[in-house]
């Protein structure tokens, strides 16, 4: 039975398939295959409510990566099962569901493991892959979050730099992906603390006693 296990370095590649033999052939995704495109597009906002929103991203091969992924699609074609093993954060998780969601289609139903390990040493690559698991759907979502953010927010506030800083290269400005949503949290937060009206109330209550029975 022929095993295909995905790493995201390639140096790591190398290392992993000394250890795991010639059961398994071991190859590398080179980091993220997909991404959101570049134009509008990308994020599709639905307001189902007045006060909820909902965000659904669309994603293409990253710029480069298309002879990668075809090479992973012919090695999953070859392979019984296929083993995820992208780094352990978040990041990887979503690497994980990616590489998933796009060899899926040619893997005629062959099973995906996800594994993980924080060293990479023989022992802990074998017990990983001994002991795989599903993909935490809650760590991609929070990396999802964070790349639409980044899109909605960061993207624009980085343009207004470069519209408004006045330094020799503008465009090598960024606002940054966490911190520029982070601010705009703390600013909406703000205005509604200033927007608050007090108002004098008073709480009132009584004390009773039930008389005893005779």
């Amino acid at each position: 039975m022929k095993k295909l296990l995905i790493v995201e370095s390639p140096a790591k590649a190398k290392t992993i398939g000394k250890y795991l033999g010639a059961d398994f052939v071991v190859k590398s995704s080179v980091g993220h295959i997909r991404d959101l495109p570049k134009d509008d597009k990308a994020i599709k906002v639905i307001k189902e409510s007045e006060s909820h929103w909902a965000f659904d991203p669309t994603y293409e091969i990253s710029e480069g990566k298309t002879k990668v992924v075809n090479e992973l699609k012919a090695a999953t074609k070859a392979s019984d099962e296929i083993y995820l093993a992208s780094d352990p954060d978040r990041e990887g998780e979503s690497i994980a569901w990616h590489l998933k969601d796009v060899l899926e289609p040619v893997a005629d139903g062959k099973p995906f493991h996800r594994v993980t390990y924080n060293e990479i040493t023989k022992k802990a690559v074998l017990k990983a892959v001994a002991e795989p698991r599903e993909i935490n759907m809650s760590r991609v979502d929070a990396q999802q979050a964070r790349r639409i953010l980044d899109r909605l927010v960061g993207y624009k506030v980085s343009q207004l730099l470069w519209r408004n800083v006045n330094c020799p290269n503008p465009k090598t400005l960024s606002a940054g992906r966490v911190q520029s949503v982070a601010l705009r949290l703390l600013v909406e937060r703000q205005r509604e603390i200033d927007a608050f009206k007090s108002e004098t109330y008073f709480l009132m209550g009584v004390e009773a006693k039930r008389p005893q029975d005779d």
